[in-house]
């Protein structure tokens, strides 16, 4: 294993410390969402310490990539991967859902560095999406915009006609990652709402369509690198919902609950020992 993979490995072990730590210190009040945060851990990880163009010292510069996490509750994941850049400091992690905290229940863009689009009702990201790459496209600018979503999204109506406008103007400068974890709050996808032939539909409606091992960090950075067609991409990442954590993974109880001090100390035993600062 080269040096890249070993230390991307480390930062996505890191960050899901991080999601365990800010989760348990938000108190047994508070109900975080765990599983989603832990399933997209590897995804966040190589965006940002591998593939994205951004400046922690600057977040809004003009010529950065963008991500939008359309799964807006899986937002604890973000949050860690933006403290260990240095977007902020790591002492607000402790304050996640709290009243008047910068780091909010799912990502505010007028109150979070780093946050590209403000999220929490599902299906909007990727319509938000293809703005902004209308908008590089526009503005002559090179960026490419990422947009992140649950499977459980693919169901809402709005992300079809995102996905048939991306195609039509081809976005070739989009990226949409699908978490394709199988399960959404209250029940597993499929049985909610059938999405499969997943692959086939995005291909009719015009779009490039890979699919990874979600949490294979060199599948995820060979597949997120790729921005050359005229095409939209999409990523269908296969996930483990709870991934990291033994006693969470594939257990949907874990979408939205909190973490007892018992649960805490099994998952960072799990994980290995210190917290955020590893």
């Amino acid at each position: 294993m080269d040096n890249t993979i070993l230390d991307l490995t480390k930062e996505a072990k890191n960050i899901r410390m991080g999601i365990v730590s800010m989760l348990h210190a938000i108190g047994m009040e508070y109900k975080g969402h765990p599983g989603p945060a832990l399933s997209i851990t590897d995804i966040i990880t190589v965006l940002y310490f591998k593939v994205m163009k951004i400046n922690p010292r600057h977040p809004h510069w003009k010529d950065r990539d963008r991500l939008i996490l359309s799964k807006g509750h899986a937002c604890p994941a973000l949050y860690a991967a933006l403290a260990i850049k240095g977007y902020f400091d790591r002492k607000h992690l402790s304050t996640f859902r709290h009243a008047g905290s910068m780091l909010q229940g799912h990502p505010d863009m007028k109150r979070t560095p780093g946050i590209d689009m403000t999220a929490g009702s599902l299906g909007h990201g990727l319509g938000a999406g293809v703005g902004m790459a209308l908008a590089a496209r526009i503005d002559k600018k090179d960026y490419h915009t990422y947009v992140l979503a649950g499977d459980g999204e693919m169901q809402e109506g709005l992300i079809w006609e995102s996905v048939m406008a991306a195609g039509h103007y081809k976005l070739g400068s989009l990226t949409l990652i699908i978490d394709r974890n199988r399960y959404q709050s209250c029940n597993a996808v499929d049985y909610t709402i059938d999405i499969e032939p997943l692959s086939e539909k995005l291909i009719s409606f015009g779009w490039s369509v890979k699919e990874v091992n979600g949490h294979d960090i060199p599948q995820l950075i060979d597949v997120l690198s790729a921005r050359e067609g005229p095409r939209p991409k999409a990523v269908i990442a296969h996930t483990i919902k709870g991934k990291g954590v033994s006693f969470m993974e594939e257990d949907n109880s874990w979408h939205q609950r909190p973490i007892t001090d018992e649960e805490y100390k099994k998952a960072m035993a799990e994980l290995g020992k210190g917290g955020i600062d590893g």
